[in-house]
């Protein structure tokens, strides 16, 4: 069956219209999926933030072109700009589960505003998502429910910086879980570094770099089939080094093999690594080796 044309959902108040729950504040909402009998069958461009966590399988979920199996236990997040939908292939499904959805001016003048871009999982992809043990499964529920109660007492001069502590504790807690789930997934992360140095090699002996120039954390993320967050963030678990420092250490690597061949100029040099200026190359050159390309030749 053909998913449904794609909807705009910009307020938390459209969501929970969406969803049939009342709104009690009109920034921020939790959503008890065992109180609420939709049929999850939509597909939304999203203006706030959200959270979901599926206790059952209940279709697959769609996050921009790409269907993933949605299973029992998994938290996705969507940041504002972001598609998504669940396609349960034409059945009504009971959901079971909640959400936690917020607008970004709830957070605008809070830490949480300035650090927010720091929860890099908000731009993962769906398959990229956090599978949560039960024990951990347990700590979230306790917080959505936290952040249900406080949304239901009566606004204060409190609530506010209440509710966004705890989103801020929950989204912290997220962190550590991620940071677990690298180390557990540390053998399909050492088959990724693999993958990736490959990839490397084989865009220098190529000649791909002379033709599309230095390779981006981007190109390599895609070519890897992850997000460049995720993928970064990867990196930076598994060699302590960012994304773009490794590549950059290649490159460098390449352009020592390659300096020792006396019949290339620098400048032609550069150019096969894929920099457009010789200037640039010479100066990531001498910042990672201490000595410019011609006083390396030189010396060896």
């Amino acid at each position: 069956m053909e998913m449904e044309e794609i909807r705009k959902i910009d307020t938390v108040r459209q969501y929970n219209d969406y969803v049939g729950v009342d709104t009690l504040h009109p920034l921020v909402s939790v959503v008890n999926f065992d109180e609420v009998p939709i049929v999850m069958q939509y597909r939304h461009y999203i203006g706030i933030y959200a959270i979901f966590l599926k206790n059952i399988r209940c279709g697959d979920i769609v996050y921009g072109c790409q269907n993933y199996d949605y299973e029992d236990g998994t938290l996705v997040f969507l940041s504002p700009g972001q598609v998504y939908g669940i396609h349960s292939h034409g059945k009504a499904v009971i959901p079971s589960g909640y959400a936690l959805v917020f607008h970004p001016d709830f957070i605008k003048d809070s830490h949480l505003g300035k650090v927010i871009k720091n929860y890099s999982f908000f731009s993962y992809e769906v398959n990229e998502a956090l599978h949560l043990s039960k024990k951990e499964k347990e700590t979230i529920v306790d917080l959505f429910k936290k952040i249900a109660g406080e949304i239901d007492q009566n606004i204060d001069k409190h609530s506010k910086t209440l509710v966004v502590s705890s989103i801020e504790l929950f989204l912290n807690y997220c962190m550590r879980f991620y940071d677990r789930q690298f180390i557990t997934r540390s053998h399909a992360n050492k088959d990724i570094l693999a993958r990736f140095e490959k990839l490397l090699a084989d865009y220098f002996t190529s000649g791909k770099a002379a033709q599309l120039g230095l390779p981006t954390v981007s190109y390599c993320a895609k070519q890897l089939h992850l997000s460049p967050n995720y993928f970064g963030d990867l990196i930076k678990r598994e060699i302590g080094s960012t994304a773009l420092d490794y590549i950059q250490s290649r490159v460098i690597d390449q352009a020592k093999i390659e300096i020792f061949d006396q019949s290339k100029t620098i400048s032609r040099i550069a150019a096969d690594l894929g920099f457009k200026y010789q200037q640039h190359f010479t100066r990531l050159f001498k910042q990672k080796t201490g000595l410019t390309p011609l006083e390396y030749r030189r010396l060896n």
